[in-house]
Parts: structure tokens; C-alpha cells; sequence
């Protein structure tokens, strides 16, 4: 029997898109994942250009298509990250700590920046709540930065020194294994 597929889409258009980024990507396993398109997407904050809902193994888009390929990334590695384990999410954490130590500013998208602006010292040492949202967005952008195939963009502020340690901490991650979504 062959395998399931990763991704069920919702229209040709958006698995022509997707088809772009995926051989860019790890290898990743898990369970289907639908992509749709739909409009006026918002969440507290506003307007957004998609949503990951993880209990429904679905992610959906309102974006135009050059920024398709970045967001795709990025909400697929929502997914990654709630499965990636406490041990590699900590490991994570601690190079954001170290980042943070150094005075590190900018980031890899603007769902990790606006976080880390917010971010106080306090949050920071208790691993607050919004401590751990700013991890998870800034581990979502810089596997879109990583692996979207975007070289430039307006949202790539953080310093080179950094990108590097980043880049090494996700080939780390994916040094001969696959990752699960």
C-alpha cells in the first residue's frame, strides 16, 4: 500500500505553490495536514496571512503568492514544533537565552520581533508564557528564513553572527533524521 499523503490541498493552485517549498524542506513524517485558502483570517492581534490549527491538522492561508512560500514554512513548523520534545525545545530556548544575553535585536519574521520587543527580563528568567510564544514563533521564522528559499526580506533583521548559530542549531536538528509534523 502506498503511503498517505503529507498534505491534502484544497485547490491545484495552492499544491502548486506548496510543491515549490516541500523539496526544500527536511524530511518530515506524520499525519496528513489540509491546506486551504480563505479570507479575512484575524486573530487577536488583527489580520494575518494563515493560521495553524494543529488539533485539525489544517493550515489556512490569506496571503498573496509571493509570501506564500515564507508563511508556508512557518505555520508548517507550528506543527514541528509541538511534537519536537521538551529536551530540543529547552536546547532552543537556551541559544534565544544566549542571544538575549548578547544583546541580540531583530529577528527572522515579524511574529517573532513583536514578541521579543515585548519581552522583559522576568519573562525571559521564568519562562513565562510569553517567553515561550516569542520561542516558538522565532523557531517558526527561522525555519521559513531557513528553508522557504526568500534569501532577502524586509523581516530578516537579526545579525549574521546569529543567523549562523541558528542555521547550525536546525542542521543539528535534522542531521539524519526525519522530523515529525
Amino acid at each position: 500500500m502506498p503511503p498517505s499523503p503529507l498534505f491534502y490541498f484544497d485547490s491545484a493552485t495552492l499544491a502548486a505553490q506548496a510543491r515549490e517549498v516541500l523539496g526544500r524542506l527536511p524530511r518530515v513524517t506524520g499525519e496528513p495536514i489540509r491546506i486551504q485558502r480563505r479570507r479575512g483570517l484575524r486573530d487577536p492581534h488583527g489580520a494575518v496571512h494563515a493560521g495553524s490549527y494543529l488539533r485539525e491538522r489544517r493550515i489556512a492561508f490569506d496571503c498573496s503568492p509571493g509570501e506564500f512560500n515564507r508563511v508556508f514554512v512557518h505555520e508548517l513548523f507550528h506543527f514541528v514544533w509541538l511534537r519536537l520534545g521538551n529536551r530540543r525545545r529547552h536546547s532552543y530556548e537556551a541559544l534565544l537565552r544566549l542571544e538575549t544575553e548578547a544583546g541580540a535585536r531583530g529577528e527572522l519574521g515579524w511574529s517573532a520581533e513583536w514578541r521579543k520587543q515585548d519581552l522583559s527580563a522576568t519573562d525571559v528568567r521564568s519562562r513565562t508564557r510569553r517567553w515561550r510564544e516569542y520561542c516558538c514563533e522565532s523557531f517558526c521564522d527561522s525555519a521559513a528564513w531557513l528553508y522557504s528559499g526568500v534569501r532577502r526580506h524586509e523581516e530578516f533583521t537579526l545579525a549574521g553572527r546569529h543567523r549562523d548559530r541558528r542555521r547550525r542549531w536546525f542542521a543539528d536538528l535534522t542531521e539524519g533524521r526525519q522530523i515529525s509534523i
